[in-house]
């Protein structure tokens, strides 16, 4: 009896459902799954409980609920100034998740290569294996994380069909500057490329640095799908409403997989993410500046522990390199950790090319360790401190 295809081979279970796994089984604090351990605004919910008592608990329409999707629209006009038709440019999915995988089977055919900047979420590589795509991966390498433009140049083939973006970027907390975006840009323009771009952590950026979705660059509104969702900047990761926007065809063919995987979902928490859209400027000013000093606690923290940390520029996560305190495999490593001293991190390696074997000495990953921030002030503090047991004792 056949009991799985060759779509799934090799994927094995994604990395955070087994960390959190670990975490649950051992009371650890768990910094590694990216989910807040606070819920979002309470106006927001109130919307939310108004819709499930109010009848909406019915199907959507498969392009989300048309206060959503001009909500969305007015998002894009508001903080970048794009104009998208909340008609036949947009459209809400089951979370970012899904978009990312509804565009990559609704535009890219088996053979296709798709570039991708490594290290990657985990769930592009399944996507990409099961659309039947080639990746071509480039590589962000510590300490900075920048995006080498020659290599991306370099990747280019007259099979690529595809750019895979993500920025602000996970797991590296890279966010790509204009010069970079406009590199790729000016790659997607001369080899007539789509770009999809997963733009999840757009208001989770730090130090006063901005998010530029590269749709904003000339020549790309034509071009990129731009996807996006409501978990992060509200902290509602367990609601799933995500979006993509872009140039009718681009969102068509998103749709013509995406109806064939939920068609639709969430009908009452749709109303509740538009009121949620329009909340005021300060709402998404306080959220950055919160998560920056949560950032800074977290990272000062590892560095007393004796870890190299990486500072992130955006989203939920700081990277170290573990070698100071003696460890060489972030896997191992973090399999290990809960038990030990009862923490929950994510290995880096894990996000890499997996014709690059995890546990190799070539993997770049190998020695990087991913931790979540979006956590109160007071269970980071005691993240650190059980941390604190790595160090020996004099």
């Amino acid at each position: 009896m056949k009991t799985s295809s060759s779509r799934i081979a090799g994927l094995g279970t994604t990395i955070f459902a087994e960390m959190s796994a670990l975490a649950a089984r051992t009371g650890a604090v768990n910094l590694g799954q990216g989910f807040p351990d606070t819920d979002g605004p309470d106006d927001v919910v109130d919307r939310a409980v108004q819709a499930l008592r109010g009848g909406r608990n019915q199907y959507a329409p498969g392009t989300g609920v048309p206060e959503l999707r001009s909500a969305i629209a007015a998002h894009q006009q508001r903080f970048y100034g794009l104009a998208v038709d909340p008609d036949t440019e947009v459209a809400v999915t089951t979370g970012a998740t899904e978009a990312v995988a509804a565009a990559l089977l609704g535009l890219v055919d088996p053979g296709d290569e798709v570039i991708a900047l490594e290290p990657y979420y985990d769930s592009y590589v399944a996507v990409l294996q099961m659309s039947g795509a080639v990746r071509r991966p480039v590589t962000l390498r510590a300490p900075d994380f920048r995006l080498p433009i020659d290599e991306l140049r370099a990747a280019v083939t007259p099979r690529t069909t595809a750019i895979l973006l993500n920025t602000p970027h996970n797991p590296t907390g890279s966010v790509l500057r204009r010069d970079e975006l406009e590199a790729v840009a000016a790659i997607a323009i001369e080899h007539d490329l789509v770009v999809i771009t997963d733009e999840v952590y757009e208001h989770l950026t730090f130090d006063g640095l901005p998010h530029i979705p590269i749709a904003t660059l000339p020549g790309m509104a034509e071009r990129t799908l731009t996807i996006s969702s409501a978990g992060k900047t509200f902290s509602f990761t367990g609601w799933k409403i995500g979006w993509a926007t872009g140039p009718a065809p681009l969102v068509r063919a998103m749709l013509g997989a995406k109806q064939f995987l939920t068609y639709t979902s969430g009908s009452p928490l749709q109303p509740a993410i538009a009121h949620a859209l329009g909340a005021d400027d300060a709402y998404f000013t306080d959220l950055s500046t919160r998560l920056q000093s949560q950032r800074d606690l977290l990272s000062d923290g590892l560095r007393q522990v004796g870890f190299e940390v990486f500072v992130p520029e955006g989203t939920y996560f700081v990277t170290t390199d573990i070698r100071p305190l003696g460890f060489e495999d972030g896997l191992d490593f973090c399999r290990r950790l809960p038990d030990r001293v009862g923490v929950a991190a994510i290995p880096h390696q894990v996000f890499y090319d997996p014709a690059t074997p995890a546990d190799g000495p070539d993997n770049p990953g190998r020695p990087l360790v991913r931790w979540a921030f979006c956590k109160r002030p007071e269970v980071l503090r005691e993240a650190v401190d059980r941390l604190g047991a790595l160090v020996p004792r004099a």
